[in-house]
Formats: structure tokens, sequence, C-alpha cells
């Protein structure tokens, strides 16, 4: 040390990140990261589309669709095939716009807050990263789905509502205003909201855990051992989130059915449909399909997440010990 250094200086200056590069962690990664979860998620919305369509079916008419099979089967013998696609353009485009936000959002708050707290308190506080991050994320990402997310359910509880996502638009807009694009939006969030915590929470300990019984880190295994710790992590955390998301999956479905609730205010007509549905039905009617669907649905996104970012030349982030790092 210097004579002209002042005692005590070199304890007093923040020490640099033991763990982690994080000039790698520049807008360029957050960049790519949007663009991972968009095509993540816009690929496997729209690929389980008839899933989703038969879902709804069940939550709005569960006297009528009983179930997965029975209402497939239903809705191709009474509308042909073609029926289980409706909404595809909607849910295409719109999960691109969520997924964008939702996981590029959820690196840059994970990013920023271990950045913030430094590495001993953010890997003793990680859980709650996730959650903030998340809840964050979901909630920016939200303000962009709903609107797409009340047309797509309009068409499919009405089939004759419109034969595109640029003609639901307009029609939605011309007959309720900018209103009737957000007449969800507090349901979504209490869906997409608890949802996307549990998500990436369960999925990122699952993950963690599954790495620390082998021994190994995420940058020791093999691409293969890689994805398939991606996509086992995924169905843990997606059906852990699908029943935790689900009664206000089933409310969001109702609420944007044409007269759903009666008249009055958005909570009025929640509290109305919350009623005639009962508790145990709202987190019951269409709870195995969406579980078959949120399931298979996240282990994919993580799987094709992690395979896209991959391709960037992007490595994403992981929570690390210090007490472990080299």
């Amino acid at each position: 040390m210097s004579a002209s250094t002042p005692t005590g200086a070199v304890l007093l200056a923040p020490s640099p990140s033991k763990c982690y590069d994080f000039d790698k962690y520049n807008g360029m990664y957050f960049l790519k990261g949007a663009a991972a979860g968009g095509i993540c998620c816009s690929i496997t919305h729209a690929a389980l589309t008839p899933v989703d369509v038969v879902k709804t079916r069940v939550q709005l008419d569960p006297q009528k669709y009983a179930g997965l099979v029975s209402g497939m089967r239903m809705v191709i013998a009474e509308e042909g095939a073609g029926a289980l696609t409706t909404g595809l353009g909607a849910t295409a485009f719109g999960y691109f716009i969520q997924g964008w936000f939702k996981f590029g959002g959820v690196e840059f708050f994970k990013i920023q807050s271990a950045k913030a707290l430094g590495d001993e308190k953010a890997y003793e506080n990680k859980a709650g990263i996730y959650i903030v991050a998340a809840a964050c994320a979901e909630f920016i990402a939200d303000v962009f789905l709903c609107p797409l997310e009340a047309v797509r359910i309009r068409q499919v509880s009405d089939p004759e509502f419109a034969d595109s996502l640029a003609s639901g638009f307009v029609k939605m807009f011309k007959t309720e205003g900018v209103g009737g694009f957000y007449s969800g939006f507090l349901p979504i969030l209490g869906k997409q909201i608890p949802y996307t915590c549990a998500k990436f929470l369960v999925q990122g300990t699952a993950a963690d855990s599954i790495y620390q019984s082998i021994g190994k880190s995420p940058a020791e295994v093999s691409k293969t051992t890689a994805l398939g710790i991606s996509l086992t992590s995924g169905i843990i955390a997606g059906v852990a989130s699908a029943i935790i998301s689900h009664p206000a999956d089933t409310l969001l479905s109702k609420v944007n059915k044409a007269g759903a609730g009666g008249d009055g205010p958005l909570m009025q007509r929640l509290g109305n449909i919350a009623r005639e549905v009962g508790f145990v039905k709202l987190c019951t009617v269409g709870l195995p399909a969406r579980c078959v669907m949120i399931g298979t649905l996240t282990a994919g996104q993580f799987g094709i997440y992690d395979t896209v970012m991959g391709a960037l030349g992007a490595s994403k982030f992981h929570f690390k010990n210090p007490k472990e790092a080299h």
C-alpha cells in the first residue's frame, strides 16, 4: 500500500463481485433474453391453443363440456376441427409480447437486485428476488397482454364474434371502447402474478436442487443434461403455478364472456360470478386440463428459452453461493 493511501481506504471501498461478471449482463443480454422469452411463450402457447380452447369452454360451460377429451370431441363434432384453433393469432402474438416483457423483465430485475444486494445477500434472499422480479415483470407484461387475451377469450366463447385478431380488436373497440380490453385486467393480474412468481421461484429452486444433487454447476454439464434439467424443473413449476393461479384463471374466462356477472362495476361482476360458481368449483373445474396444459407449456418454455439463449450466445444468469465460488 502506498504512503498516500489513507488508512482504511481499502476496507471502505466496495469489493468487486467474486461470483458474477456483471459486465456481460448488459443491454444486449437483456435484449436477447427478451427475444428468447417472446419466442418460447409464443411457440408454446400457440401449440397448445386446442387445449386452451377446450379448457376455456369447460370453465365457461362445465355442464356441456365435461372434460378435456370429451370436450375436444364435442367441439370437433359440432364446429369442426378448425374450431380448436380459435384465437390462434391473438394467442401467438399476445404471448410473444408477454414473453418478451416477462422473461426479459425477470432477468433485468433479478440481475439488478443481485447487483444492489451483493453476492452474499443476493444468494441468501434469492427466493425473494425471484418473487419480486417476477411480479414486477409480469405486471408490465400484462398491460400489453390483457387486450389480446380479452379478444381471444371472446372469440373462444363466441365463435361468431370475429374471424381474426384484427377484426376482433375493431369490433370490441367499437362496441365497448378501450375499457372493454381491460375488463379482465384485475383478474389477469390475480392469475398471472401468482402464476409467474410460483413459476420462476419453483423452477429456479428445482433446477438448483437438481444441480446440487449431481454436484455440478450449469456451466459444467452438457447441453443435453442442461436441457433435461430445464424441462424437469419446468414441469414441476408448471403444475405448482397452475394450481395456485387456477381460481383467477376461471374468473378471467367467465368475466370476458358477454353478460357474465350482470351489470355494474368489474369487482361487483367478479363477486357475482364467484358466488354463482362457488369456491370449490373455482379451484377445481378445468384444473386437470390446466395442469396438463401449464405443466407441458412451462417445461417447453424453459427448454426453448435456454436453447434460444444458447443459440444467441448468451448464458442465463444463475445465483451462486459465494462460499462455493471459485
